[in-house]
């Protein structure tokens, strides 16, 4: 069989990819009308029942009335001897701007003066720079400036012991570079 010059290859193949496309499109137009009807089926289910809340049970609380028996989770006797007495900050003083600041985020830039009369630069995270003096307080555990040096400054911080009462705590901020 011999084709004749209308029917040449690329004109064959491009009729077979015509039909093709026909046949695909076709298979298409069949609709979604199965799919819109499951989706509807699954929304007419019920879903399944939430469980109830389990019941709180409430606990009754026994309270010490014999004055004999100790409290176990209050403190001793000795301990609260420790808490009411000792070192006690003064919470009646105004804060200084220093005493918002964690100890160890304040860096000592240098000093002013000599003798009795130096104070010491100290900087803060935000960059300002502070001059202090003896007995000034700052860090955010009460600490009260002991002694100013060349090099470092001296404090006495007061920290809770635990127990309700407070102890001293002797910290120190160097000369830094940075």
């Amino acid at each position: 069989m011999k084709l004749s010059t209308a029917m040449k290859p690329s004109t064959l193949s491009r009729l077979a990819l015509l039909l093709l496309a026909v046949l695909l499109l076709g298979g298409c137009t069949r609709g979604t009308s199965d799919l819109r009807e499951w989706i509807a089926q699954q929304k007419a289910k019920k879903g399944a029942p939430i469980p109830p809340l389990p019941v709180i049970k409430t606990f009754e609380t026994f309270t010490y009335a014999d004055q004999d028996l100790r409290d176990p989770f209050g403190p001793s006797a000795a301990e609260q001897s420790v808490a009411t007495s000792g070192p006690r900050p003064d919470q009646n003083r105004p804060k200084q701007p220093l005493e918002m600041f964690a100890l160890d985020s304040l860096k000592m830039v240098g000093t002013i003066g000599a003798g009795a009369g130096i104070e010491a630069l100290v900087k803060d995270p935000g960059g300002v720079i502070h001059p202090v003096h003896r007995g000034e307080y700052m860090g955010q555990n009460y600490g009260r400036i002991t002694a100013i040096s060349d090099d470092h400054i001296d404090l006495t911080e007061l920290v809770s012991n635990g127990n309700g009462g407070w102890m001293e705590r002797p910290a120190s901020i160097a000369l830094g570079d940075k």
